[in-house]
C-alpha cells in the first residue's frame, strides 16, 4: 500500500472513528491519541495490506476499538456510565447547569450510555461515523438486516428515555 493511500484512508476515517471513539464514551484527547496510534499500526501494516478501502476501513476501526478497550483496561479508566452518574450529581448539588444545551448535551449522553453495547455501537457507527448499513454490516460481522434491526431498536429506545424533551 502506497503512503498516497494511506494518506488519503486516513483524512476520510481519522474524524470519524475519532467521532466514534467519543460518542462511545471515550474522552476527546483519548480518542484523538487511539485514533493516531490506530493508523500508526495501520502504517506499520502497509507492505501486508491488499484489499479495497471497505476492508480498510473494517480494519482501521477494529483496530481503535481494540485500542480503546485496551486503554481502558490498562489505566482502570472510569466507566462512561460512572462518568455520566458523577456529571448527574454535580448538575443536581448546588451548582446548577449553565444552559439548556448543557442539559441536552448531558441527557442525550445519558441517553446513549443507557443503551446496551450492541446497540450502541450499531448506531454510533451509523449516526456519528456515517457508515453504511453495508459497512457496519462488514465491521461488526453481522447481517445487514441485523444491523437495522440494532439501529432500530437503538433508536426506539432513545425515543422512549428522551421522549420528555418534546418541549426542546
Amino acid at each position: 500500500m502506497q503512503k498516497s493511500e494511506i494518506e488519503s484512508i486516513y483524512k476520510n476515517l481519522a474524524p470519524k472513528v475519532t467521532n466514534y471513539l467519543v460518542a462511545n464514551g471515550t474522552p476527546y484527547a483519548a480518542a484523538c491519541d487511539i485514533v493516531q496510534e490506530t493508523f500508526l499500526k495501520l502504517w506499520s501494516m502497509r507492505d501486508t495490506l491488499e484489499g479495497d478501502e471497505n476492508s480498510i476501513s473494517g480494519l482501521v476501526y477494529t483496530i481503535a476499538r481494540n485500542l480503546r478497550t485496551d486503554k481502558f483496561r490498562r489505566d482502570k479508566f472510569i466507566s462512561y456510565r460512572e462518568q455520566i452518574e458523577e456529571d448527574e450529581l454535580i448538575s443536581e448539588g448546588d451548582a446548577p447547569l449553565q444552559s439548556d444545551e448543557d442539559y441536552l448535551k448531558k441527557r442525550v449522553e445519558k441517553a446513549l450510555a443507557s443503551l446496551p453495547p450492541l446497540l450502541r455501537d450499531a448506531f454510533v457507527l451509523f449516526q456519528v461515523s456515517e457508515l453504511s448499513v453495508r459497512e457496519i454490516s462488514l465491521q461488526l460481522g453481522i447481517s445487514e438486516s441485523l444491523v437495522k434491526v440494532r439501529i432500530f431498536r437503538a433508536k426506539q429506545k432513545l425515543k422512549e428515555v428522551l421522549s420528555d424533551l418534546d418541549q426542546f
